[in-house]
C-alpha cells in the first residue's frame, strides 16, 4: 500500500477517526484518555502504513492497533487506581421480563428478523445505532461485550483484565447481547423496515 500519498493516508484516517474515538472512550471512560490513545494509533498507522498488505480492511487494520493501545492504556489506569470497579449492573428485571418461567421467550421479546444481516454490518447507518446502544449499555457491561467482541480476547483474559470470575463474565455477555439485540431492533431494525 505504499502507492498511497500522505495525503490519501490523512483521508483515509481522518474517515476512520471518529469510530475509533468512540470505541476508545467506550473502553477507557475518559475523553483525554480516549484522544491520546487514538492520537498514538493513527500516529503508528501513519508510521507503519507500509506494513498494511490489504488482508484486510483499512478500518480493521487501524483498529487492531487501537486494540493494543487501549489495553495498554487500561492497564495503566489499573495500575494508577483510576479503575472504576467493577459493579454488577442491577437490571435483572428487564432481562427476566423477556422470558416466561420455562426459559422460552415471552410473546413480546420473541427476536424480530433482521433479514440479511451481512448487509446490515455494510450500512453505515448500523454502526451509527451500533455505537449508540453501546453507550447506552452500562460501562462495564459495555467493557466486557467489546473486550470479548470487538476486541477478541479470551473469556479467560477479560478475567484478568477487569478482575471478574468466569461464570460473571458469561451472565455479563449473555445481558449485553439482550440489551444490544433490543436496542439494536428499536433501533434499527423497525427502522430499516
Amino acid at each position: 500500500m505504499s502507492d498511497t500519498t500522505l495525503e490519501d493516508r490523512y483521508a483515509r484516517l481522518a474517515r476512520v477517526r471518529p469510530r475509533l474515538l468512540s470505541f476508545a472512550r467506550l473502553h477507557l471512560r475518559d475523553h483525554a484518555a480516549a484522544e491520546d490513545a487514538v492520537q498514538e494509533a493513527l500516529i503508528a498507522a501513519i508510521e507503519k502504513n507500509d506494513s498494511f498488505s490489504g488482508r484486510s480492511g483499512y478500518e480493521t487494520w487501524v483498529f487492531g492497533i487501537l486494540k493494543y493501545k487501549l489495553l495498554d492504556q487500561m492497564r495503566q489506569q489499573k495500575r494508577q487506581g483510576k479503575w472504576e470497579p467493577f459493579d454488577d449492573d442491577a437490571g435483572e428485571e428487564v432481562l427476566d421480563q423477556m422470558f416466561r418461567r420455562s426459559g422460552h421467550w415471552a410473546p413480546n421479546a420473541v427476536p424480530q428478523s433482521w433479514g440479511e444481516p451481512d448487509k446490515a454490518l455494510e450500512n453505515e447507518s448500523f454502526w451509527q445505532v451500533f455505537d449508540a446502544c453501546m453507550l447506552a449499555l452500562p460501562d462495564n457491561v459495555a467493557r466486557v461485550f467489546s473486550l470479548r467482541e470487538l476486541m477478541g480476547l479470551t473469556t479467560e483474559q477479560i478475567c484478568e483484565e477487569v478482575g471478574i470470575k468466569e461464570n460473571n463474565a458469561w451472565v455479563i455477555l449473555h445481558r449485553a447481547r439482550l440489551k444490544l439485540r433490543s436496542c439494536l431492533e428499536k433501533g434499527w431494525v423497525e427502522n430499516a423496515a
